[in-house]
């Protein structure tokens, strides 16, 4: 609104400015005219008319027209001065104005600086018979006109001031009636943080403005679980990169120059850096859900699986690890799946129990199953956090020997054994160690889970 005022009190001063200069044109024009008029008349003195007398002409003219407010006529005769209307003489006292004046042959408008201010001029040359006999000039001094227009700009503008502080004030006061209902969304939307996603706000009515917290709730909606599956992928990752970064490391620390041992040593690096691959793939498909491409199946030796594991945990810890029983089957299933979820019970096995205890390690078949199972000597699992031990960032409570991991190796483990259709069981007593055992079928198909 400001803008729109001041750009109409732009537009009214160029128009009226415009408008007083055609005015001050056509008061010129006007002053020639009647001039013209009068040279082609009688003389009143002696009733003939006027020819060459151009004095009389200029007499005459000056006694019968009484110029404007700052409006002046002025005659030259003889290329000199010769009668002027009672107004400011600031334009007799130019000698070559007047010199340029006296010189013309025909008509001259223009505009020149005096000491009274800008002035506009239309000087014309009398002539008679061709010859030049005398000049007239009419000029009209512009301060007086200016002023006039700035003194109705000056109004304008403090009429459209008053007028836009008025309506400034009524659209600020409606203005916020309406957009009460936006003002109350936006300070429910501050209210919502990082840590608290469940903040909603209010909805009432069937408006836009209740559209759009109906809107800003759903879109909250996907920010939480976005955000839930943010926090886990985070979690899982840090917890499980770890792992086969710590295996790797160790062995590369430790290869020897031998062979033999330099090829094993390779093997079981370039293994653990595939898994590591897979690994960071496939968190990202466990942040956002299950999908069916989870497992990657193929017949797997278990009893070399058990072997491997152990091998490959002795990296965790100073532990006995030692496999105590064998399972001489081949299962359908995912190995690096397989071995994701041991390694975590064998990590979980070190971060609960002191150098001294040994770690052992098997497995055997029962039907159509098989069991997989690591085993430690430790302080074991108390009975009120068995019944949860398998979620999502649960953590036993003891705090010897405690990983900095978030609480999701065991939960992870329960998803790849659910997901090859089995399950993982936790069998401790308080001060007698933990035995984990996880179950799968042998072939992965439609079977009821063994009992626990």
């Amino acid at each position: 609104m400001a803008v729109a005022l001041v750009v109409g009190l732009l537009v009214q001063r160029t128009i009226l400015l415009r408008q007083l200069s055609e005015d001050v044109d056509n008061e010129l024009r006007q002053e020639v005219e009647e001039l013209e008029v009068l040279t082609t008349g009688n003389s009143p003195v002696t009733g003939e008319p006027f020819g060459d007398d151009v004095e009389a002409i200029f007499d005459t003219f000056l006694r019968r027209n009484v110029p404007a407010q700052a409006e002046g006529v002025y005659t030259l005769v003889g290329g000199e001065p010769y009668a002027s209307s009672p107004s400011p003489l600031q334009l007799l006292a130019d000698a070559a104005l007047v010199q340029r004046w006296a010189a013309l042959d025909a008509p001259e408008q223009a505009e020149v600086e005096t000491a009274a201010g800008p002035a506009r001029y239309l000087a014309v040359p009398v002539l008679f018979e061709g010859e030049p006999q005398g000049t007239f000039v009419a000029a009209v001094f512009l301060d007086e006109r200016t002023e006039a227009v700035a003194a109705v700009i000056r109004t304008g503008a403090l009429t459209y001031g008053i007028a836009f502080a008025v309506a400034a004030g009524i659209a600020w006061f409606a203005a916020g009636r309406v957009l009460q209902p936006l003002n109350d969304l936006t300070e429910a939307a501050r209210t919502v943080s990082e840590s608290n996603w469940r903040e909603r706000i209010e909805v009432e009515g069937d408006d836009q403005i209740a559209f759009l917290a109906r809107t800003f709730n759903e879109m909250l909606d996907r920010l939480e679980q976005a955000f839930d599956v943010q926090r886990q992928l985070i979690d899982d990752a840090g917890h499980e990169l770890r792992t086969p970064i710590t295996v790797v490391r160790g062995h590369l620390e430790l290869m020897s120059e031998e062979p033999e041992e330099r090829a094993e040593t390779l093997r079981l690096v370039m293994d653990e850096l595939d898994r590591m691959g897979r690994m960071v793939e496939e968190l990202l498909l466990l942040a956002r859900a299950e999908q069916p491409d989870f497992l990657h199946l193929q017949p797997v030796d278990i009893d070399d699986l058990m072997y491997d594991i152990a091998a490959k945990a002795q990296m965790f810890g100073d532990r006995g690890w030692t496999v105590t029983e064998h399972a001489p089957v081949v299962a359908i299933a995912d190995e690096q799946r397989l071995t994701q979820a041991l390694m975590n019970l064998c990590r979980n096995a070190v971060e609960h129990t002191p150098p001294d205890v040994s770690v052992t390690l098997g497995s055997h078949t029962e039907g159509g199953w098989v069991h997989l199972w690591v085993e430690d000597m430790g302080p074991g699992v108390a009975l009120d956090e068995q019944t949860h031990i398998f979620e999502r960032f649960a953590r036993a409570s003891d705090v010897e020997g405690r990983g900095e991991g978030a609480g999701l190796g065991l939960a992870i483990t329960r998803v790849i054994a659910e997901a090859h259709g089995g399950s993982v069981r936790l069998d401790s007593w308080p001060g007698e160690g933990a035995r984990f055992t996880l179950t799968i079928p042998v072939e992965l198909a439609d079977t009821d889970e063994p009992a626990g």
